[in-house]
Formats: structure tokens, C-alpha cells, sequence
């Protein structure tokens, strides 16, 4: 039996990267200018990973639709949330990133935590 809130987890996890992922798709450039952001060079380097982030909340639709059996596809989530979060505070600690990604990286850290644990709770029971 998987724990209740693991549905509603993978529906939160899908809502967050989903409205991220829209956000910089059509908003990038508000969401830079309104934090004082210098943008970078070229819209392509915010629209690939914010398409990569709407990539990433329909596997974690497909999660909560039946998580026993797409339960090694977590591991590609908490690969994401490690990418994200690693960079961020590596980059915050030595080389000054915007503090407009540690929200995002604290956040990431969570739903990195959650995620495993989620992992941990669907392993299959032992054969005997």
C-alpha cells in the first residue's frame, strides 16, 4: 500500500515545475527585470529549461497517476532537483548567484528530500 500523500505530493511537485516552467516560457524577462536581474544574452538560455520544467511536471503527472509502477522515474526528478539545487548554492557560496534562485533552490531541496523518501516508501515488499 502507498502512503496517501504521495499522490497529492507528485500533483504539487507537477503544479510547481509546471507554473515555473510557464512563468520563464512567456514571463522570463518580467521575472528579471522585476528581481534586478541581468538578462542573459539570449532568450534561449531561459526557454530550453523552462521547457525542460513543463518536461519534467508531466512525468510527475504520470508519477501520481500510478506511482508503484513508475516509481523509477522519482529518480530522474531528485537528478533535477540535485541539478538545480547543487548549481544554485554552489554558485550562491562562490561566485555570488542572484538570490532570485535560492527560493527555488531551497524548494528544490525539499521536493529533493520528499522524493526520496517517496522512493524509499514504494519498494516492494521482500519476496518470501
Amino acid at each position: 500500500m502507498i502512503g496517501k500523500w504521495i499522490r497529492p505530493f507528485f500533483i504539487v511537485a507537477a503544479l510547481y515545475d509546471g507554473i515555473l516552467g510557464l512563468v520563464f516560457l512567456f514571463a522570463w524577462a518580467a521575472v528579471y527585470r522585476h528581481f534586478g536581474v541581468t538578462p542573459p544574452n539570449h532568450p534561449g538560455y531561459v526557454v530550453f529549461p523552462a521547457l525542460l520544467l513543463l518536461i519534467f511536471a508531466s512525468m510527475f503527472i504520470r508519477i501520481a497517476r500510478n506511482p508503484v509502477t513508475n516509481r523509477d522515474l522519482i529518480w530522474y526528478g531528485v537528478a533535477l532537483k540535485v541539478a538545480y539545487s547543487g548549481t544554485a548554492f554552489w554558485y550562491y557560496l562562490t561566485d555570488n548567484i542572484p538570490t532570485m534562485s535560492l527560493p527555488f533552490a531551497w524548494a528544490d531541496l525539499a521536493f529533493l528530500v520528499l522524493f526520496v523518501i517517496a522512493w524509499n516508501s514504494l519498494k516492494p515488499a521482500p519476496a518470501r
